[in-house]
């Protein structure tokens, strides 16, 4: 169950890619994205620019059909960049998708590439596109990335949705099968802040979110909100000073992998 409400997400979707914009205003476009490797900066905003604009078809027209991804993912012709002309193409994207979501409302149906069917995905979906293409941004012109606490736990949220469709337990050659008995993973945020228990022990997986003391898991993880969502996306790692993990490293390591099947789909 999503967080924010609609507006907030379009709000956030607006925000969040304005501060990516800022974030490489002046910036080398050419300069390498470290965190996604064989991107440069240039590349990476029209990735984020191009979802935007993909995403924006998808609604406005009310695309009931997959709708071609050559927008998302060929960034081949783009290492050289021109600066303004990157910066507005990613402004028109996010404009236009936010302007797309508030005329359709948060119910329209329509299609998407996960679980949801309706706008309010690609309202939600795009906003997190952003806020993690930001950190990827701010990395790679030394800056310093974090996010506000409800945004952070609505992106853990639509992660955990996401980690529990069929697609994260179908077995895969050469990879170890997901489930297992014992296996319980339990993520815990700072002081009063929410957890979520995933556990892997029966025939599907299946996480709640927990407010409740920490309970005896196959692996606990403890850091920021921040942080905890940037594990997720690979951007972090049970090795990163902020990030506390208790137990089997490997579980969680191969959970974040099939949980994260679709960033890769």
């Amino acid at each position: 169950m999503s967080v924010l409400s609609h507006d907030r997400h379009r709000a956030e979707l607006l925000a969040q890619t304005a501060l990516l914009r800022s974030a490489v205003r002046g910036a080398d476009l050419t300069a390498p994205v470290p965190t996604c490797p064989g991107w440069n900066l240039g590349q990476l905003l029209r990735h984020v620019g191009g979802t935007h604009h993909w995403a924006e078809t998808v609604v406005r027209t009310r695309a009931t059909t997959p709708v071609p991804e050559d927008l998302v993912n060929d960034v081949s012709g783009y290492a050289d960049a021109d600066p303004q002309e990157m910066d507005a193409w990613v402004a028109e994207g996010a404009t236009g998708l936010a302007d797309a979501l508030r005329a359709a409302g948060p119910a329209e149906r329509v299609w998407t590439p996960g679980p949801g069917g309706t706008t309010a995905f690609w309202a939600r979906r795009m906003l997190h596109e952003a806020v993690v293409h930001r950190a990827d941004a701010s990395w790679a012109v030394g800056s310093e990335f974090v996010v506000e606490d409800d945004l952070a736990v609505d992106g853990i949220e639509e992660w955990m949705g996401f980690g529990t469709v069929p697609e994260v337990i179908e077995p895969k050659p050469g990879v170890p099968p997901l489930l297992g008995p014992g296996r319980t993973l339990h993520f815990r945020g700072p002081g009063t802040a929410p957890g979520w228990l995933v556990d892997l022990t029966g025939a599907a997986v299946t996480c709640h979110r927990t407010d409740a003391p920490p309970p005896v898991a196959a692996v606990t993880v403890r850091a920021p909100l921040t942080d905890l969502l940037l594990l997720l996306y690979g951007r972090r790692t049970a090795a990163d000073r902020t990030v506390e993990v208790d137990g089997d490293v490997r579980l969680l390591d191969l959970w974040v992998e099939r949980s994260g099947f679709w960033l890769r789909e």
